[in-house]
């Protein structure tokens, strides 16, 4: 289904984006640390699960853009890679274009223990949104379908591609 475009907001719709973006913001940031208690289960820590859920969703990377997309520094992803490693999560291989650099790639376990993490997260989503009235799931559904195209507008955005490509 084609979308309209839309019109720019006036200023004066300024202060009612600014209240709705910090709702938003907040209702998220406390919804995922609540779905986030289920990743205890997975056996590592949110650091390393995130890192990895770039590599098992978004596909084989080099360290640098591992880094960049966990906003994090070089060293510090060099020392979780090394700890996924390790763990048997995550392999290395030369970069086919250049053989000085390295591929990571997620390994079969790992790929298995972030979509067991996420069977668990969904479940416990399913488990709440079950208690809400149908007229709220339908409301939750529309307002699904707007967050989906704010996301595939950010993703056209160079800034934000590579970060939001992996979630």
């Amino acid at each position: 289904m084609p979308s309209t475009p839309v019109a720019p907001r006036s200023a004066p719709d300024t202060p009612r984006l600014e209240a709705l973006a910090a709702s938003l913001n907040s209702a998220a940031i406390h919804l995922l640390r609540r779905i986030r208690l289920s990743d205890r289960a997975m056996g590592i820590s949110p650091t390393k699960a995130s890192a990895l859920s770039v590599l098992v969703f978004g596909g084989p990377c080099s360290l640098t853009a591992l880094a960049a997309a966990e906003q994090v520094t070089a060293p510090s992803m060099s020392r979780t890679v090394a700890a996924l490693e390790t763990a048997g999560y995550v392999r290395r291989e030369p970069d086919p274009r250049d053989r000085r650099a390295q591929v990571l790639h997620a390994t079969p376990e790992a790929r298995a223990l972030l979509e067991s993490g996420r069977r668990l997260r969904v479940e416990s989503l399913v488990r709440e949104l079950s208690t809400l009235p149908t007229v709220e799931v339908a409301t939750l559904e529309r307002a699904m379908a707007v967050m989906q195209r704010l996301e595939a507008a950010s993703n056209r955005s160079p800034t934000t591609a590579t970060r939001s490509a992996t979630r």
